[in-house]
């Protein structure tokens, strides 16, 4: 199956894109600096992660809503200062990063960020106008209004995925169902299957190729999984399991 042609220098890329989802979750260290420079170290190029504004605007790499679940913190991080989500560790151990200071310390990274939330909208395409980062970073998120809110924010140049409504329409009109679709995103990003309903099969990575988008895949973990995708088609898998998806990858020539 022939792949996805590059719509956006974000998929300047060689092979099926490997991403670190959340830099990987080793040591229960994700999404910090310390997971990401492990991903690195393993030579890992595309990450993907999480952001999320302070009260006082300031956008943190994290997946969660609240600090409870991974941190020695508590509270959610939209009603606590830069200064107070500063203290809190990640495992215990790990202080939560700025996206603003990833982007400056692997300056050869480029980035699959989700909004988590709307206050963060702003202050990420701020920051990627301020820092120049249009080739680095796609923007992606459950909420479609949110990604066009983005799109129409930052205009063309910024790299979009699709929402869980432009995703529903890639399924249904892969099986020739008339269903409205923005134009304008890269990638779709999708679940193998959600709700116990199939998503990625060939005939939606078939649909995605016909309208020049790629198909990546999270959160991949198993090996037969991960081959079984690329036998698909598809064009990127997002794991937790950095090693074995490096494996999997360099068995097929495809390791960069």
């Amino acid at each position: 199956m022939t792949p996805a042609r590059h719509r956006h220098p974000y998929l300047d890329h060689p092979t099926p894109i490997p991403f670190a989802h959340r830099g990987g979750t080793a040591d229960g260290i994700e999404n910090t600096a310390a997971a990401f420079r492990r991903a690195a170290g393993l030579g890992y190029r595309y990450f993907e992660t999480d952001v999320h504004a302070t009260a006082d605007g300031r956008l943190v790499a994290f997946h969660d809503a609240t600090l409870d679940r991974v941190t020695d913190g508590r509270g959610r991080i939209a009603e606590l200062t830069w200064d107070e989500v500063s203290r809190a560790r990640v495992g215990g151990r790990e202080p939560l990063p700025l996206f603003e200071d990833l982007l400056d310390e692997f300056p050869e990274a480029r980035w699959n960020v989700d909004i988590k939330a709307a206050p963060a909208l702003e202050p990420l395409i701020g920051l990627i106008r301020r820092t120049g980062a249009w080739d680095r970073v796609c923007v992606g998120s459950f909420s479609e209004a949110r990604v066009r809110a983005a799109a129409r924010l930052a205009g063309p140049r910024l790299a979009t995925s699709y929402g869980v409504r432009g995703v529903l329409g890639l399924r249904l009109r892969s099986y020739r169902l008339p269903f409205p679709v923005r134009w304008g995103a890269v990638c779709a990003q999708v679940p193998v299957e959600q709700h116990g309903i199939r998503v990625v099969d060939r005939r939606f990575v078939r649909m995605a190729h016909a309208r020049g988008l790629q198909v990546h895949v999270w959160t991949i973990n198993d090996p037969e999984r991960m081959a079984a995708l690329l036998d698909l088609g598809v064009d990127g898998i997002m794991t937790d399991h950095l090693e074995t998806l490096r494996t999997v990858f360099t068995e097929r020539g495809a390791w960069y």
